[in-house]
């Protein structure tokens, strides 16, 4: 599992400034991805853990969100991040997430800023093509 890649998605709509229906200047998504584009230049996991923007994630009372994603892992989705002290804390994480085989993380291993912002927990496909093979 560990040779499969791993996304961290980004919202980069998240906290923006709206105006006569355009974003003005630059939203706390973006700032908080650029932050991670930078401590992950000198990150073990730079080339297995795709740091990847995405337009909107539609958690929009959540702001700032992430989510980790790997094939046959559960993906887990945070809010609610603080974009000025959460960086180093989502890289910690998504560190462990990588060395989980089925990515999972206990509220209580996870770094301070993501124990209280999970929004979303998602079991990966495979286990529900199992599940519905033997429920059938």
């Amino acid at each position: 599992m560990l040779n499969k890649q791993h996304t961290l998605f980004v919202c980069t709509t998240c906290a923006s400034v709206w105006q006569n229906g355009k974003r003005v200047g630059e939203s706390k998504g973006e700032q908080l991805l650029q932050q991670l584009q930078q401590l992950a230049q000198n990150w073990e996991l730079q080339n297995k853990f795709l740091i990847q923007r995405v337009e909107c994630m539609s958690a929009c009372n959540h702001s700032c969100v992430i989510a980790f994603v790997a094939e046959g892992k559960s993906t887990y989705l945070f809010g609610d991040l603080p974009v000025d002290s959460s960086a180093s804390a989502i890289l910690q994480c998504a560190s462990q997430y990588y060395a989980k085989p089925d990515g999972s993380l206990s509220w209580s291993e996870r770094p301070e800023p993501l124990k209280k912002g999970i929004l979303a927990s998602i079991p990966p496909l495979s286990k529900w093509t199992k599940l519905h093979l033997h429920s059938c």
